[in-house]
């Protein structure tokens, strides 16, 4: 479908076991280049079992093409990744997989997200700015001592549960 002049994906869900490989394998391809191979399958298959993190993949005819994968504290979440295949970059895949997983955050009473992106990674970083992501902390050698990284959060406001507890008690506006 189309929203702005943007084609999104056809169907943004919860991973299942059988999408474990492709999300590795994309992780290894576009974010994990250079570096050490750590998110193998069997990592996203931990993640996809693991009840304080969400998986998330976006499919265009049954294919993966981005994927997420969040991790929930008490009042913070951590994106740990975030990727869109290169074909179906700048479609906003990977907006659209932000902003799922923003919600799920929201509705679970997450009052910020947190997340990591290398520093040389203009095209990472511009795009989490333009999604309200500002830079905390710059943290040299942070990649296995290999690149650094830079931190970035995102205030998500008052959490939706909390908003409409307040809303049903009386004299609240």
């Amino acid at each position: 479908w189309c929203n702005g002049g943007m084609v999104l994906p056809r169907v943004i869900r919860l991973a299942s076991r059988e999408d474990a490989r492709a999300i590795a394998e994309l992780s290894r391809r576009e974010i994990e280049h250079g570096l050490p191979w750590r998110w193998t399958t069997p990592r996203v298959l931990r993640a996809i079992r693991d009840r304080s993190t969400n998986v998330v993949a976006a499919l265009e005819q049954d294919l993966l093409v981005g994927f997420g994968i969040m991790s929930y504290a008490d009042e913070t979440a951590h994106l740990n990744l975030l990727a869109v295949n290169p074909q179906s970059q700048r479609r906003g895949v990977g907006s659209a997989l932000l902003f799922w997983l923003e919600q799920v955050a929201g509705v679970a009473g997450i009052a910020r997200i947190e997340l990591e992106a290398r520093q040389d990674n203009e095209a990472a970083l511009a795009f989490y700015r333009r999604h309200g992501y500002r830079t905390t902390e710059t943290m040299i050698g942070y990649y296995l001592g290999m690149e650094d990284g830079v931190r970035l959060e995102k205030q998500l406001g008052i959490p939706l549960n909390l908003e409409r507890r307040d809303a049903a008690r009386p004299g609240a506006t």
